[in-house]
């Protein structure tokens, strides 16, 4: 599989959270990705999932934001698993998000 692929849909997996609960605080917070990198560890065949569990830390770190009025970064991982549950990558996005005035 093309690391490309691989990249957008681990990307999806960490910003899928970031945008939910952007929404679900309901105040005008702008997100940004600031920093990605990337493993590959294994030959990435068949179907391939991407899981985040850094929910709860993004969180925090938005509740920081609101409170503090000031931006905030969070790194957060997202990791590719094929059929079997071989991880074939791993990859750390840094997202930033801030209030909007």
């Amino acid at each position: 599989m093309f690391w490309a692929v691989q990249g957008m849909a681990a990307e999806l997996a960490t910003g899928a959270l970031v945008m939910q609960q952007i929404k679900e605080c309901g105040m005008p917070v702008s997100m940004l990705l600031v920093k990605q990198e990337g493993e590959f560890t294994k030959k990435a065949i068949g179907k391939i999932t991407f899981e985040c569990n850094d929910g709860l830390k993004f969180k925090e770190v938005l509740q920081r934001c609101i409170e503090t009025k000031e931006g905030q970064t969070i790194q957060m991982i997202s990791i590719g698993k094929d059929e079997h549950e071989n991880i074939v990558s791993n990859f750390r996005f840094e997202w930033s998000v801030k209030l909007r005035s």
